[in-house]
C-alpha cells in the first residue's frame, strides 16, 4: 500500500512502484483530467506539479512520488472560482480540440508561479515542451500575458 498526497488529500493506492503517475491519477483515483497523450513525455498533455515543478507524469513512476505533493488540473479552480490561467485560457478562445489544454495550463500555472512577469521568450521555453495540434499558441502565448496581468 502507498500513500499518495494529491492535491491536498491523502489516497492510498495498491500499485506496482513502476505504475506511471499518469494512471494511478486516472485509473486508480479516479482524476481524469490529466491526459495521456505520447506516453514518452514528449508532449506534455500529462503535466502535473511535483513539489511545485510542472512534470510529465506518464513517465514518473510513482515511487518517485510518494513523499511528495501532487498537484493536478483537478486542483486549480477553488470554491467554484477558476484559477487566473484557467479565466484567461476561456477569456482568449485558447482551446480548440481541448485535448493538450490541462498539460498546458498546468505548464502555465507553474511558469506564473516561478516568473510573475514572463516575456515572451520566457513563455515559449517554459511551454515549449507541450504540443498543440490545433496550433493555438500565439492564444496560449497572449492567455499567460493575461494571467500574469491578471495575477499581479
Amino acid at each position: 500500500m502507498r500513500k499518495l498526497k494529491v492535491n491536498g488529500t491523502e489516497h492510498a493506492v495498491e500499485v506496482p512502484d513502476a505504475m506511471p503517475l499518469l494512471w494511478v491519477l486516472r485509473d486508480e483515483i479516479g482524476l481524469t483530467g490529466t491526459k495521456y497523450g505520447c506516453g514518452i513525455a514528449q508532449c506534455g498533455a500529462c503535466t502535473v506539479h511535483v513539489n511545485g515543478v510542472a512534470t510529465r507524469s506518464c513517465v514518473t513512476p510513482v515511487a518517485a512520488v510518494a513523499d511528495a505533493d501532487i498537484q493536478t488540473v483537478e486542483s486549480l479552480s477553488q470554491d467554484g472560482t477558476l484559477h487566473a490561467v484557467q479565466q484567461a485560457w476561456l477569456a482568449l478562445d485558447v482551446p480548440q480540440c481541448g485535448y493538450c489544454q490541462a498539460g498546458q495550463i498546468m505548464s502555465a500555472v507553474a511558469l506564473l508561479e516561478s516568473n510573475p512577469k514572463p516575456t515572451d521568450d520566457d513563455i515559449d521555453t517554459a511551454m515549449q515542451g507541450n504540443f498543440c495540434r490545433c496550433g493555438t499558441y500565439n492564444r496560449i502565448r497572449a492567455a499567460i500575458h493575461q494571467a500574469a496581468e491578471a495575477l499581479a
